[in-house]
């Protein structure tokens, strides 16, 4: 990574195990949820070991396809080789456990410049940065917002969207939330 640029995004693909079926959507859904909350359980400890927060854990079940991202952070970011020691580690430790329930691809990888924002630390981390939220519900007829992170409270956030103001946000109500890098910014900061 370069000085004034974020760090690159890595991928570290590994392990691939084999099996048949293809649940009906809900089931899958129902099926995700459950192996990426076991799977966290597992894996929060390891990472923590080797100093790296995991950010998100994602499953996408397809049968003998199913894909297992996890997404592995540090102050200054991770490098290949922390993302290869995780995925033989976590590799072994999942297979131990038999905690996925078909064949499936594990990668690891860093969160690239736009992190996902998940936990209230999270938020807290990055007030004061540009982030885009999308909500389960509408709030004042709209349910994307991009624009300043003010604050990150015990209940959720407020965030001075460009188009609505300030408004304030539950966790609860969010869907999905990330960072959004301010490379304008970054080749303003460059020239001078």
């Amino acid at each position: 990574p370069s000085k004034s640029g974020p760090p690159a995004r890595f991928f570290c693909l590994c392990r691939m195990r084999w099996a048949v079926g293809d649940p009906g959507v809900q089931a899958q859904k129902m099926v995700s949820e459950k192996v990426s909350e076991s799977v966290s359980g597992l894996v929060e400890p390891v990472a923590a070991a080797h100093g790296l927060e995991l950010v998100e854990v994602e499953f996408s079940p397809a049968g003998g396809k199913s894909i297992l991202r996890l997404i592995l952070d540090r102050d200054g970011g991770v490098t290949v080789d922390d993302l290869a020691k995780m995925s033989r580690e976590v590799g072994d430790l999942l297979d131990a456990h038999d905690a996925i329930p078909s064949g499936y691809t594990l990668e690891c990888s860093s969160p690239g410049v736009n992190r996902p924002l998940k936990k209230p630390a999270d938020f807290a981390r990055f007030c004061g940065k540009e982030v885009a939220v999308r909500t389960t519900t509408p709030i004042e007829g709209a349910r994307r917002f991009t624009g300043l992170l003010v604050a990150a409270g015990d209940e959720g956030i407020e965030i001075d969207d460009r188009s609505h103001g300030r408004l304030s946000v539950p966790y609860g109500q969010i869907k999905k939330a990330h960072y959004e890098h301010d490379f304008a910014g970054d080749l303003r900061r460059e020239r001078n």
